[in-house]
């Protein structure tokens, strides 16, 4: 995934204009005077109200469309349509990431950013018209990461586990599957170190060429069932420093056996 500093500090040297070019709004320069003010000098205001009830965290990912001009009128970038761009918020210049925690999903919101808080990207503020479609919470660290519980089952392989939730389907992947999930993945001291409910798009791939405990406990699975595994480190990344070491915890979620 692009890093949000990334794109923006590409966008402002590179603008970019799509065919539907927005023209930048009567109160570029000049916000309303009943627009919100923050201490810092961030100024926002709703364009329009959303229909969800949870406003985002500094933990979470944002799912975008938005427009971005400098304040010279300038356009920055411009995603609209049947676009939209997966952020994370902690990961976004200051300013955009405090208007978005603002916001509820469905929201349309404009801010106007100071340029000490666009993260010395420019010299000039800018301007933001952002809609949220849609929060992804970081998945809770499970309780029982330190080691399976009593009712956990457990394969002669080693690898453990426990059905959180019972699958709809009736197949089950064979190994030379290409298979559609959703996981997050902790050590068992609770440290996340990978998600793909955080990055907002399940991962795909052959169950061949996954680690060892994934390849085995994904053919225990059906389609729509979740389930959490404890696999040891032989059945994970072994003594390759540069993975996760020691046991590993994984909450998995079969989409689809493609």
């Amino acid at each position: 995934m692009v890093r949000t500093s990334l794109l923006l500090v590409l966008a402002i040297a590179f603008p970019l204009f799509a065919a539907d070019t927005p023209q930048p709004p009567a109160d570029l320069t000049n916000p309303p005077a009943d627009a919100e003010k923050s201490d810092d000098g961030l100024v926002t205001k709703q364009l329009v109200a959303g229909s969800g009830t949870e406003h985002p965290t500094s933990d979470d990912i944002v799912k975008v469309r938005y427009t971005v001009w400098k304040s010279d009128g300038t356009l920055v970038q411009h995603v609209a349509g049947a676009q939209h761009v997966m952020l994370a918020v902690p990961k976004m210049i200051r300013g955009w990431g405090a208007a978005v925690q603002k916001m509820v999903a469905g929201e349309q919101r404009r801010a106007w950013i100071p340029a000490a808080l666009a993260g010395g990207k420019t010299d000039l503020g800018l301007v933001i018209d952002t809609t949220l479609l849609e929060v992804f919470h970081r998945p809770v660290t499970p309780e029982d990461v330190a080691e399976p519980p009593a009712d956990a089952h457990k394969t002669p392989s080693g690898l453990a586990y426990k059905v959180l939730r019972a699958g709809t389907g009736e197949r089950r992947p064979l190994r030379g599957s290409t298979v559609a999930v959703h996981y997050s993945g902790w050590t068992t001291d609770g440290k996340m170190f990978d998600s793909s409910v955080l990055r907002g798009t399940p991962s795909e791939f052959r169950l061949s060429d996954v680690i060892k405990g994934w390849t085995e406990g994904l053919q225990l699975m059906k389609t729509g069932e979740k389930t959490r595994f404890w696999i040891p480190s032989n059945l994970a990344y072994g003594r390759d420093q540069t993975k996760p070491q020691g046991t590993l915890v994984f909450d998995i979620e079969l989409i689809e056996i493609k």
